[in-house]
This record gives structure tokens, sequence and C-alpha cells, in this order.
């Protein structure tokens, strides 16, 4: 049974973390699984994110050799087996009171010394209308902030969808960015394996380097949107239903009013006043 208390946190902070959700054997298993594929070669999908001309240390660059994978459940029966299994459909029809709709799987290895990825909110890339993206996010190692584990700006889902920004990419995999009220606003999730974060589409999130010399941060994700949503970013057709049964739905246009911060009463406050002039085609 899903307790009543992820909800609770998913609807005040914009995130909840289900500890034990999978087992450690199956983590590993899941682990295993990715490194096999991955020292196979490329497949359909592989992103390793956007380039960035670092001369010589590109050949040293860890993400180089280790890029992540994507939609992987196209082609893949375990990862489609995970994305739609009964222990996510669980708790996220709980938490959005209806089950969701599946649109992709993403495998990060972040091999130690990595970039991270700057603070961003995933429902700018999918633009699921009306409501939202949701993401179940599992760890595969164990994540702190030493190997990079996910950062979190709680509350952050009440923030509407903000103008981007370039991002530091000595430090990102990824050139753009989201600025924030408050430089020390994220917060990290350190997490077990098997352990799955559920968060928003609007929740503001990244994760800095993997710092370590001998740890990768494996993680295992899954992109949702809610069940009563009619558009989604073409890069994320066909989506299916939790059963694994495809569904059409409308293709979302890019651009936009997008979120830019001004003096409130009580604050710093987010206003849909800017135009969104970037697009990327998928996070």
């Amino acid at each position: 049974m899903v307790s009543d208390s992820y909800k609770q946190d998913f609807e005040r902070d914009g995130y909840t973390l289900v500890r034990g959700l999978f087992g450690a054997d199956e983590a590993s298993q899941l682990r295993e699984h990715y490194m096999v594929l991955r020292k196979r070669g490329s497949y359909s999908g592989d992103e390793s994110g956007v380039p960035v001309d670092l001369g010589a240390a590109n050949s040293r660059d860890p993400l180089r050799r280790y890029p992540r994978m994507a939609q992987m459940h196209r082609w893949d029966d375990v990862s489609l087996q995970w994305l739609i299994d009964s222990r996510i459909d669980e708790v996220m029809t709980a938490l959005l009171d209806m089950s969701p709709y599946a649109v992709q799987t993403m495998l990060y290895f972040k091999p130690p010394g990595s970039r991270g990825q700057a603070l961003h909110q995933d429902n700018f890339y999918l633009k699921a209308e009306p409501g939202t993206c949701v993401a179940a996010w599992m760890a595969l190692d164990r994540v702190d902030e030493a190997n990079g584990c996910l950062q979190v700006v709680p509350g952050s889902h009440r923030w509407p969808i903000l103008c981007t920004e370039k991002a530091d990419t000595t430090v990102s995999f990824t050139d753009v960015t989201v600025p924030l009220p408050a430089p020390d606003a994220a917060v990290p999730v350190v997490m077990e394996p098997g352990d799955v974060l559920f968060f928003h589409g609007a929740l503001v999130h990244g994760s800095a380097p993997n710092v370590t010399e001998d740890r990768f941060r494996r993680a295992l994700i899954g992109h949702y949107i809610q069940g009563e949503a009619s558009k989604v970013a073409s890069y994320y057709h066909p989506a299916l239903r939790m059963d694994g049964s495809p569904l059409t739905l409308d293709v979302a246009e890019g651009g936009g009013a997008c979120g830019e911060w001004t003096d409130g009463p009580d604050g710093p406050v987010a206003v849909l006043t800017g135009t969104q002039v970037i697009e990327r085609k998928h996070e």
C-alpha cells in the first residue's frame, strides 16, 4: 500500500522519495544489464548531451566513454518492463489520482570525474499539457553529494516554467539552466540502490559533478505524463498506457511565455513576462 505521506510530500515539496521500492538485488541486475549494453556499442536514441568544445579534453571526458542512453524501452524489453512496472504505476496513481502515460526511459552512467547536469525543469522539454510530466528516478548505486546525487528545490513545482539562461559547461554537460531566487535553494537527495524519487515536471533539479575517483552514479529514469494530458512534445511519441499499449496524443509545440523573477511584497516572484526562445528536442 502506498503511504498517504507520499502524496502529502509530493503536493507540498514537488517530490517524494520511496525507499526500497525495488530490491537491492533488482538494482544490481539492472546495473549490470546496462553496463553490458553500453559495452556492446551505441543504440538508437543514445545521447551524450550538448556537445561542448573542450579541445583535447574531449577524448578524456568520461561522458564520451559512458554516454547516457535514452528510449531503451523501444528496443529493450527489460527497460520496457521496468517503465510500466506495477509498483511505479501504483505510486504514480496515488500521487496523480489516475494512472499515467509512459513516454521515456533514460540511463545515466555518470562515471567518476564526469560533469553534472545544470538545474532545469523537465516539462521545459516534454511540454505535457494539460497538467505536467512526472519523473521516476531510480538509484542503481548509492548516490550522495560526492558522486553527484540529485539536488532539488523544494516547492519549486509551484513556479511556472522559467526562462532559461546559459549554463557553465565546465561543470554541466547541458548548456542551459534556470535562475534561482536564492543561490542555496537546492538540497541534496541521498539514495540507496532501489530507492525511487518521484518528482513534478516543474520541480527545479539538477546535479553537481561526480568528484569521486572510483564510484559511478548510475540511475534509471522514467518520464511519465498525467493521464489527462492530451499533448506532449514530438520526441516522446508514442506514449504508452501502463499496460504497455500505445496511444495517440497530439504534438505539443514549443515557445511561449516563461517565468522571470521580480520583487514581490513577500519576496521574489516568478511572473510570466518572458518569452522562451531556446528550444531543445529532449532532456
